[in-house]
């Protein structure tokens, strides 16, 4: 195979699986204290396992009832679709709360002060990702994994896809031909199910959503035997109760599906002060616009910060490599542009707002924004400012 030929593979994973579980309701605490003050401080980590669910972290912000916190992790369990022996929204399932107030230590560093500016909530590297290989400028192959999930889920909900249960995962692999996608070359997807399907019955629900997600142009060769579902031959027993999910334990899933490096940060249950959220959002919407206004079919940005420093220590760009003489004026560009101090992110892309939950399962990228201010980092409005 030619060095720019090659296979390439990602994966996404439901919004039942056992670590979204875990994601969705840290998410739920950080929306739940935004709508009562957009300027709480929340790092919530959530432990889910049989019958059992543990929050712990920090806050900072109003007093939300405990009882209160734990009826809305009831209900975000029950509108996951889980109310199995093992785990289940009703009193079966245990739910504890640890949260307490936020280190004085870390408030020190990150709040504005006399001539201080507010400083990034930790140090690290984040990284934003764009390219031309679908319309939403994702890696086609996360972008596949995350649709064919994200269909069966809203048929499950509705009740038109029956006896599939909420926890399944998914696995694209494609052939790239001279760096760009070609065709699918195989597909896994891997389902909860309830013990009345047999394995015949399970492929038959479950192969039209490829057709549903994938374009024809690449899957038209692609072979049955290519396809794997539930490859262990059943997947009755699932979600925390198969396995132990924590907060922030997919992060490749969340973002570009290994087609990018990753800083190391989760996003899930940390408010937006947190540049491991936030910077990682602005990387995403500065990569876009660039890919937007066609100076490059590839754009990874990396910025890096200090904890307690406002401004970022390091401002990184690499585009395609036919376009890599463009770099520095872009990052000049940049530098011009954007504000990507913590509270300038804040301000570009309105992150003061309870609009982290729905991000919490099927990528945080590649979304579609809306009015309420979901997914403001997909936006394209600063096309403008890349036309070289």
């Amino acid at each position: 195979m030619k060095k720019n030929n090659y296979l390439f593979t990602s994966e996404s994973v439901s919004e039942g699986h056992p670590d979204k579980v875990s994601d969705r309701i840290s998410d739920m605490v950080v929306d739940s204290y935004l709508s009562a003050d957009p300027f709480s401080r929340v790092a919530c980590e959530t432990l889910t396992t049989t019958n059992k669910v543990v929050l712990a972290g920090e806050v900072r912000g109003p007093e939300i009832k405990k009882d209160d916190l734990i009826e809305k992790v009831r209900n975000t369990i029950k509108d996951i679709g889980y109310d199995q022996d093992g785990f289940t929204w009703r009193d079966a399932t245990k739910i504890e709360s640890h949260l307490h107030p936020q280190s004085t230590d870390i408030a020190m560093g990150v709040d504005s002060s006399g001539n201080k500016d507010e400083g990034a909530g930790d140090q690290g590297i984040m990284f934003g990702f764009a390219c031309t290989e679908t319309k939403e400028l994702m890696p086609a192959p996360i972008h596949f994994s995350h649709k064919i999930l994200r269909l069966m889920a809203q048929d499950r909900k509705s009740g038109l896809l029956k006896g599939i249960e909420p926890d399944s995962k998914s696995q694209v692999s494609m052939l790239y031909e001279n760096e760009q996608p070609k065709e699918v070359t195989s597909v896994v997807i891997s389902t909860q199910h309830s013990k009345d399907l047999n394995q015949k019955q399970v492929k038959d629900l479950v192969y039209p959503y490829i057709k549903k997600s994938i374009p024809e142009k690449f899957i038209s060769n692609l072979d049955d035997k290519d396809i794997y579902v539930n490859p262990t031959g059943q997947f009755i027993i699932g979600g925390p109760d198969g396995d132990a999910g924590l907060t922030g334990r997919k992060i490749i899933v969340d973002t570009y599906g290994g087609a990018s490096p990753h800083g190391g940060g989760a996003f899930s249950g940390k408010d937006p002060t947190k540049v491991d959220r936030s910077a990682a959002y602005v990387a995403r919407y500065i990569a876009k616009n660039i890919v937007a206004a066609k100076v490059s079919e590839k754009c990874l940005i990396q910025l890096a910060y200090a904890i307690g420093v406002s401004k970022p220590l390091s401002i990184y760009v690499r585009l395609a490599e036919k376009d890599q003489h463009k770099n520095e004026e872009v990052k000049k560009l940049i530098e011009q542009n954007f504000d990507l101090s913590p509270r300038g992110i804040r301000e570009i892309l309105g992150l003061n707002k309870p609009i982290y939950e729905i991000t919490s399962s099927y990528g945080h990228f590649g979304r579609e924004p809306t009015d309420k201010g979901h997914f403001s980092w997909e936006k394209t409005d600063k096309i403008e400012v890349f036309k070289l």
